[in-house]
């Protein structure tokens, strides 16, 4: 993905309705279903919060329109996010290469 036109951003609402704004780090397909990597992005005012982590959603399709979900188990979790670990890694290895 290219940085060219600065970082991507969505607003999310969790479960208690609190609107939260992530920014988009990378997607992967893992057994057919697509999933998001996001940051948490830093807002003016707020302490860092040491539990605030990568963020992945899963990208589904509901009345044609293309939504964000948790992941359905920790099992789910767990897999997508050993793979976007090695995706990741594996780009900054690639970018630490003379």
């Amino acid at each position: 993905m290219s940085d060219e036109f600065g970082p991507n951003f969505v607003s999310v609402t969790d479960e208690d309705g609190q609107e939260l704004v992530l920014e988009y780090v990378a997607s992967i397909e893992l057994d057919g279903q697509e999933y998001r990597a996001f940051f948490p992005a830093e807002t003016e005012g707020e302490e860092e919060d040491p539990d605030t982590g990568l963020v992945i959603l899963k990208l589904i399709e509901e009345n044609g329109e293309e939504l964000l979900s948790t992941c359905d188990s920790e099992e789910e979790l767990s897999r997508a996010y050993d793979v976007f670990m090695e995706t990741l890694y594996e780009e900054d290895d690639e970018d630490g290469e003379d």
